[in-house]
């Protein structure tokens, strides 16, 4: 599979660097809106080809799947361009600013037939299965809550700080507690109970949120973008408690009995970053004629979107595009 990145930025780089250790798809081509940028980019990450717009690459026959790496603010309108030309879409977490822009997407999508995914890698990797399969196998007995904790010291980016870019912890950052949340205890929440610390730009700069769920149980979740945290995910039964090291890319998993020992750890297999899941699930949809990816369908991209407005209403942060 031939893959065009779209934009050249930092998380552009990883993905190229991933493509390059993988068999079965390459790092076809670059876009950036500077063709100097396209062209450093493509020959330090060994891409094949560089242009110097965004238009150009999706003009090219031979890409397969759009990669778009730029900001959150820039998604609807980078996926609806993919999209007109018909190029399937892998489109970095968040997906979109908000869940209104991402119902445009999607549907846009559907009008096309075209297929569209978010990259939200946690979604694809094999550590989810794992932990699926440690919380339905009983070993931790009624499962009751969760805790989950993820904190970069990144508050010099600027597309973390600028309103504009839709900046902030929250969709960088906390969309990934949020996701962890969901993958261990499913989305019948009753209700979101949040606060935030505001950075002198005016958006989130760390995060705190509850989820209460219908049948009684707690997930507490905390993100933020000032200090470097634990990243731990850990889920809470009835006859001790799992581990996931590092949420944001899990490499071991640790089961504890209710006296805090340590029972067993689950490796979680080799990888090249991480990455490389996601493309290949790309690849089995588009193979079967799908217009999602089962890993992470659209219904699950929306619900994640409309849990993050009703955080950023409840903060009463808007961005200025809104």
């Amino acid at each position: 599979m031939n893959v065009g990145i779209l934009g050249a930025g930092r998380i552009a780089v990883a993905m190229a660097q991933t493509l390059n250790g993988m068999e079965d798809a390459c790092a076809y081509a670059v876009a950036s809106r500077d063709i100097r940028r396209a062209e450093e980019f493509a020959e330090k990450n060994h891409v094949e080809k560089a242009y110097g717009s965004y238009a150009e690459m999706l003009m090219d026959d031979k890409v397969d799947l759009v990669y778009i790496a730029t900001p959150h603010s820039h998604h609807l309108e980078h996926g609806k361009l993919c999209i007109s030309y018909g190029k399937p879409v892998l489109c970095e977490k968040s997906f979109t600013a908000n869940v209104k822009q991402a119902k445009e997407l999607l549907a846009y999508a559907k009008e096309k037939n075209v297929f569209i995914t978010e990259a939200i890698w946690t979604r694809y990797m094999p550590s989810r299965k794992l932990i699926a399969d440690i919380l339905s196998s009983g070993e931790l007995g009624e499962l009751k809550g969760l805790s989950a904790n993820l904190g970069y010291d990144v508050v010099d980016k600027e597309r973390m700080v600028k309103p504009e870019l839709a900046g902030g912890a929250l969709l960088d950052v906390g969309v990934y507690p949020l996701n962890f949340a969901s993958m261990c205890f499913g989305n019948e929440i009753e209700k979101i109970t949040s606060a935030c610390v505001w950075s002198p730009t005016g958006v989130d700069a760390q995060d705190a949120m509850i989820l209460t769920y219908k049948d009684g149980r707690l997930a507490t979740l905390h993100a933020g973008m000032l200090a470097a945290t634990e990243q731990y995910g850990i889920v809470y039964g009835t006859k001790g408690y799992m581990i996931a090291y590092n949420i944001n890319n899990v490499d071991r998993i640790e089961i504890f009995s209710s006296d805090r020992k340590s029972i067993r750890t689950v490796e979680v297999p080799k990888q090249i970053t991480g990455y490389e899941y996601e493309i290949r699930a790309c690849m089995r949809a588009l193979e079967a004629g799908m217009l999602e990816c089962e890993e992470m369908p659209h219904s699950e991209t929306l619900q994640m979107m409309e849990w993050m407005d009703n955080i950023r209403a409840d903060w009463g942060l808007r961005y200025p595009f809104e």
